[in-house]
């Protein structure tokens, strides 16, 4: 038999759009924004869903582990990665990751130094009380369900969550395209914004912002933004929360005084915070700090020792500006809203607070409703069957009699339908009942049961005439769960933050060290009594320069690619060792390579004797020669080398291959040396100086196979030493040298050199 096949025309643009966006769909509606009716992701949903319809993990129940859990989850409902599945449980079970936990763990489920869960084998879990008000009236018809992904059991699309999780707990998540960031907040100030929409649904934005305050972290910590930086927020559903730990001070023993952190910023990792401190401690980057220690227990607490007499305002406005002590938080309200009355379907929308909340009460109405009319559905059909039991009670005997001579359950109920008038279901419930239930004490009973199940059904009927009736039932429900779960807030909103102005000089102990450059780009710095020979640099490598500074100053580094960079001696690592790359600091670019460093004095430590004695000392405004290696230069005057940006600045434009090889004073001559051992010295006046960078002119003539290795500048009378690439070396007498022109090609002095320098007498 031939298989017929249809081949179908379709450009490559057309495919990779469609089938695009249905993975974009997919990841948008189905793995990454929460929803904004229960606030959950399908994951978690899953996850709370067969632990409360499968495994029965109510609140008074028992803890099962976490591994049957998770197996659970992705046998009938989500056949993802068990380890994704884990993580999205664990989390739900961190009191530091969520305000309001739903889930019971048992075990090691993390902490706020970073450390993960312990393998799902070893934990174990239940839902809370709270995780129950999310699931609300899940077996009463309240939403809808939809076919797992094999079609073997059901899930719900959405909870008909009673409580607010969306914004109690927050959410967060990476789609295509687009993200969602939403902090949690206090179980109280949203249930106040609620039930102000609730009676005033004309109310603004701003006004809701007054019940809800702001944002209500797990980890405490407080809260910068001012109210309009808030109502903003709030208004567009896009904003930066800017928080900051906080401390108070103690007293120790031995008259110490220590500054204690009892909170820190959401999300931010203790363990890396107390290392980072202890680093800044360690390379006396903070002198007001002796010790840190971290003495946590279920409360925060981390202890800064503070030196004698010193500031604890000043310590603490130093980590603000340098640690994760002080973050932000960016807010983003994106969420999956129901799509007009279809409210199965969703699609991603940017919403403010009070869309949010409206959004909310908007489900918990339809909730109500569809849970009315689940109660009126089970009272109508109680009272159908209570009104058989009331026809047949005045003939009691003979319905007896009838189910005596039947020949079974069915012949039964279809001579008792036909007898006394009943429907099916009304004479399957007769004859299914005990004979003891017909008795008169039961009728009774019975007719008071018929009476009151009326009642309550005129009773629904009355309130799902009216949506005002409906919206009060929602209010109330509002009220209980406020009064039931609310609590303090954990987060201070600071609506008059002062930021501490300080100057940076006063946290550096200033002392005399070494600044050492070597040939490879590794910094370090020791202190001037250790011996300068003896310090360690990495096989191969060899010091550059050793500046010897305090460490007020700071150190300019010229590079190949004609940058000019700077880094504070304060801020090159204290070592006996190697030291650090000092790619490690600057943002320097692939094969850029230091060729001359200077040290530049701080005005309060200048030396005029020791900038004499040291010739690799330059002012903050320079005059400098650079020469690139095709024999091009100029005179360039630079200012402002102190606090320059991490990537620098530039100051000789590049071009090609060219590279620049030479960073000097002005003297009288400058000579050059090239690769082949040719040699030419001109007269300084010749070159011209240019504020900015620029390309330069050409000062020596380069053949193409030839290049600049060095130039130098001196008096007109200094001999020079030039060494070859085996190590010999050959003394260059001044008059051995071409002096000419600029632009002149010199004179040969030697076979080939790498390497020329300045003859020491």
């Amino acid at each position: 038999m031939s298989t017929l096949m249809a081949v179908i025309d379709s450009s490559i643009l057309s495919e990779s759009r469609d089938r695009y966006l249905t993975y974009a769909l997919s990841v948008v509606s189905g793995r990454a924004l929460p929803d904004v009716r229960d606030g959950l992701k399908p994951v978690q949903r899953r996850i709370l869903f067969a632990m409360f319809k499968n495994l029965h993990l109510k609140p008074g129940s028992s803890h099962k582990k976490s591994a049957k859990i998770v197996g659970e989850v992705l046998g009938n409902y989500h056949p993802h990665g068990d380890s994704a599945c884990y993580e999205a449980m664990v989390r739900m079970a961190q009191d530091f990751s969520l305000r309001y936990p739903l889930v019971d763990g048992q075990g090691n489920f993390g902490s706020l130094d970073g450390d993960s869960a312990a393998a799902y084998r070893y934990t174990e879990a239940k839902l809370t009380e709270l995780a129950i008000e999310v699931l609300g009236e899940i077996d009463e018809e309240t939403v809808s369900f939809r076919d797992n992904f094999d079609g073997t059991a059901v899930e719900p699309i959405v909870f008909p969550s009673r409580v607010p999780n969306l914004l109690i707990n927050g959410a967060s998540g990476i789609a295509v395209g687009m993200a969602t960031s939403i902090p949690p907040h206090n179980f109280k100030d949203i249930v106040k914004g609620l039930l102000l929409l609730c009676d005033e649904p004309d109310a603004s934005n701003a006004k809701v912002v007054t019940q809800i305050k702001g944002p209500d972290f797990p980890t405490g910590c407080a809260i910068l933004n001012s109210k309009k930086e808030l109502d903003e927020m709030y208004e567009t559903g896009r904003g930066s929360v800017r928080m900051r730990g906080t401390y108070v001070l103690e007293d120790l023993e031995r008259g110490k005084k220590a500054i204690i952190i009892n909170s820190i910023p959401y999300a931010v990792n203790k363990a890396q915070l107390v290392e980072k401190i202890a680093n800044l401690i360690i390379d006396k980057k903070l002198p007001q700090l002796q010790d840190v220690r971290d003495e946590s227990t279920d409360d925060i607490r981390v202890v800064l020792e503070l030196s004698p007499g010193a500031d604890p305002e000043l310590a603490m406005a130093y980590l603000f500006k340098n640690t994760v002590l002080d973050t932000t938080f960016a807010m983003n309200l994106t969420v999956l809203v129901p799509t007009g009355k279809d409210s199965d379907r969703t699609r991603p929308e940017l919403v403010s607070i009070k869309q949010c909340l409206q959004h909310f009460i908007n489900f918990r109405q339809e909730v109500v409703t569809r849970r009315l009319t689940y109660e009126r559905k089970n009272l109508l059909a109680r009272i159908h069957i209570l009104e058989g039991l009331v026809k047949i009670f005045d003939a009691l005997d003979e319905a007896l009699k009838i189910i005596r001579k039947s020949e079974g359950r069915t012949d039964a109920a279809t001579k008792l339908a036909a007898r006394f008038k009943l429907t099916e279901i009304q004479s399957f419930a007769i004859v299914d009942l005990r004979v003891y239930q017909l008795s008169k004490t039961n009728i009774d009973e019975i007719r008071a049961e018929l009476k009151e199940k009326h009642a309550r059904v005129k009773e629904i009927d009355k309130i799902l005439s009216s949506s005002r009736a409906i919206l009060t039932i929602v209010k109330q429900e509002f009220e209980k769960l406020g009064e039931k779960y609310g609590d303090k807030r954990k987060s201070q909103i600071i609506k008059d933050d002062i930021e501490i102005e300080f100057d940076e000089s006063q946290y550096v102990v200033e002392e005399d060290v070494y600044a050492i450059v070597t040939a490879d780009g590794w910094i370090k710095r020791i202190r001037q009594n250790n011996e300068l020979n003896g310090t360690r640099v990495r096989e191969g490598d060899k010091i550059l320069r050793a500046h010897p500074l305090s460490t007020r100053d700071t150190v300019a580094f010229f590079t190949n690619l004609g940058t000019v960079y700077s880094i504070k001696v304060s801020d090159f690592p204290s070592s006996s060792g190697y030291g650090n790359p000092i790619q490690k600091i600057l943002k320097m670019k692939d094969g850029e390579s230091i060729v001359e460093s200077f040290g530049i004095r701080a005005a309060a430590s200048k030396d005029t004797d020791a900038t004499v004695a040291y010739p690799y000392f330059i002012p903050e405004k320079a005059e400098l020669i650079l020469v690139s290696k095709r024999g091009l230069g100029f005179g360039a005057i630079i200012d402002g080398m102190v606090g320059l940006k991490k990537s620098g600045k530039r100051v000789m434009n590049i071009k090609g291959d060219d590279r620049l090889v030479a960073v000097c004073f002005f003297q009288k001559e400058l000579a050059m040396f090239t690769k082949d051992a040719s040699a030419l010295s001109i007269p300084s006046s010749e070159i011209a100086k240019r504020e900015g960078a620029a390309v330069g002119v050409q000062l020596m003539g380069i053949r193409s196979d030839d290049e600049v290795i060095a130039a130098i500048s001196h008096n007109g009378k200094a001999d020079f030493i030039a060494t070859n690439d085996s190590g010999r070396t050959k003394d260059i007498p001044h008059k051995d040298i071409v002096r000419g022109h600029r632009a002149l090609k010199g004179n040969k002095i030697a076979s080939k050199v790498v390497l020329v320098a300045v003859e020491k007498k």
